[in-house]
């Protein structure tokens, strides 16, 4: 019997050349020539990197909208001097002169602005989550084909330099069949204390993962067969609730592994790895904002030099997105019907979490019901 090859057994990687990154249109969208009055509903904390984006894209935001004046008052002194102030969010959504609403305030306050506007004929950009139920989520998605105007979700990771340019690898067929999807973050997340996010029992899960389930949908779609997840409070966090959560993802021909560690105030990480039949890609990085990556095939390893950072890239890409499939009469890569797949495997892990058994995406279909 012949020996055994050590190297081979003990999984040694051999060296790869290097190879030129492909140019992949990685970069946040733009219309064309279409720059329609826009009005901004909400002027909270996250407003901030939706104006500063909007106000570096040159677009044209009129109207700025909070139920407290002075609110929206700071926002357009700030960032837009020339816009509009007002307190009347219910007049903002049907105004004859906006093409486009923005809305930002909580999911349980935004289905009924969302409605009005898609029912005056406005394309909208809605806030993440998107919604709080799938259903309801599809009416308004329906809602939105009968007006014939776009309805897209403000799920900003998808342009986020690393993320965006490891979809479109995959999308562009650079790593074949994915098999594997691992998530792997850990980062201190307790500045939440004192603030709202400390009210959330899911909020890793929910708020947080969002981005991940989200991201893993803009390239399998609705093809999860079942979630598998699990949460924990960290021994010494600081907040009320868990900050560890993770999730298996079963998909037609693989698994999605997706770990999220809060608790970690000490070197943080985020990595992310997708591996398919013909490639696979790598993320790594102390931060979202900065990372390395690189894509290993048979022709050897690539390494492209990516510009921007998550929130500056990612806020400019869902309105950019918005408006370029409005200027073409298409549907954006963010576009609502598609945000409900990342939804349907948030609201799955949630309830899997609560009942320690997989859970089929869709099978529960609002927030509600995966809380008990």
């Amino acid at each position: 019997m012949s020996e055994p090859d050590i190297d081979a057994y003990a999984l040694k990687t051999a060296a790869v050349a290097e190879v030129p990154a492909p140019d992949l249109p990685y970069r946040p969208p733009m219309p064309k020539s279409y720059r329609p009055r826009i009005a901004l509903v909400g002027a909270g904390g996250i407003s901030a990197a939706h104006l500063d984006a909007y106000r570096a894209m040159g677009l044209d935001v009129a109207v700025i909208a909070n139920r407290t004046l002075s609110k929206a008052e700071a926002r357009r002194d700030e960032y837009f001097p020339g816009a509009e102030a007002t307190s009347d969010i219910q007049g903002t959504l049907t105004r004859d002169d906006v093409a486009v609403v923005d809305i930002t305030p909580h999911p349980t306050e935004r289905y009924a602005m969302i409605e009005t506007a898609l029912s005056a004929g406005k394309h909208v950009l809605s806030q993440k989550p998107f919604v709080v139920d799938l259903d309801a989520g599809a009416r308004l998605c329906d809602l939105a084909d009968e007006k014939g105007v776009v309805l897209a979700v403000n799920q900003n990771g998808r342009w986020a330099p690393h993320l965006s340019w490891m979809r479109e690898a995959v999308r562009a067929g650079l790593v074949g069949d994915v098999h594997a999807v691992d998530v792997s973050i850990h980062w201190n997340h307790g500045w939440i204390k004192g603030t709202a996010f400390e009210d959330l029992d899911n909020l890793i899960l929910y708020d947080f993962a969002v981005h991940w389930f989200d991201f893993l949908a803009s390239f399998i779609g609705g093809r999860a067969t079942s979630v598998f997840a699990s949460r924990a409070h960290a021994a010494s966090q600081p907040v009320r609730p868990p900050l560890i959560a993770g999730s298996i993802v079963a998909f037609d021909g693989g698994q999605a592994s997706l770990l999220f560690d809060g608790a970690t105030r000490f070197g943080a990480e985020d990595r992310t790895v997708i591996a398919g039949s013909l490639g696979t890609l790598n993320s790594r990085g102390p931060d979202l904002g900065v990372q390395e990556v690189t894509l290993t095939t048979e022709a050897g390893i690539a390494r492209p030099t990516l510009e921007g950072t998550w929130f500056k890239e990612g806020f400019r890409g869902t309105m950019g997105a918005l408006l370029e499939a409005a200027e073409r009469g298409t549907q954006p890569l963010n576009h609502a019907r598609g945000s409900l797949d990342a939804l349907a495997m948030v609201f799955a892990a949630i309830a899997s979490a609560r009942l320690g058994v997989p859970v089929a995406p869709g099978a529960i279909r609002s927030l509600k019901a995966a809380e008990g």
